[in-house]
């Protein structure tokens, strides 16, 4: 699932480092700490890889 805004595919990114044990989940806020829980790496790795290109920042700007 590809992700629809900037931040989402940050958080994702974020996410992913943090499964994989590149960061502390301690380091993790917001959306990224319920993103690590919940996504498996193979769905964090398809949201962090969207092209950012035409997205808003945020979903709903």
């Amino acid at each position: 699932m590809p992700a629809k805004s900037k931040a989402q595919q940050k958080a994702a990114g974020a996410a992913l480092s943090a499964k994989r044990g590149d960061t502390p989940k301690s380091d993790l806020q917001g959306a990224s700490k319920s993103m690590v829980e919940s996504m498996t790496e193979k769905e964090l790795e398809e949201m962090a890889s969207t092209k950012r290109k035409g997205k808003p920042e945020h979903a709903g700007d």
